[in-house]
C-alpha cells in the first residue's frame, strides 16, 4: 500500500473516530479505505451520468 497525506475538516475525524471507538471500523484508515472504495463502486456503477452522484470538486 501507499501512503496518502490529506487533509480533513475536523469534524469529519470526529465523526471517523466515533465509528472506530464504536467499532464499525478498527482504525481510521480502514475507514476511509471502506469510503474510497464506495466512492470508486458507486462511479464505475453508474457510467451513465444520471446515476453519479456528484462529488465534490476543489
Amino acid at each position: 500500500m501507499e501512503r496518502v497525506t490529506l487533509r480533513i475538516p475536523k469534524q469529519q475525524i470526529e465523526e471517523v473516530e466515533r465509528m472506530v471507538d464504536t467499532g464499525e471500523f478498527p482504525n481510521r484508515s480502514e475507514a476511509i479505505r471502506s469510503a474510497v472504495r464506495e466512492m470508486i463502486n458507486e462511479q464505475s456503477e453508474g457510467r451513465d451520468h444520471e446515476k453519479r452522484r456528484p462529488w465534490a470538486k476543489v
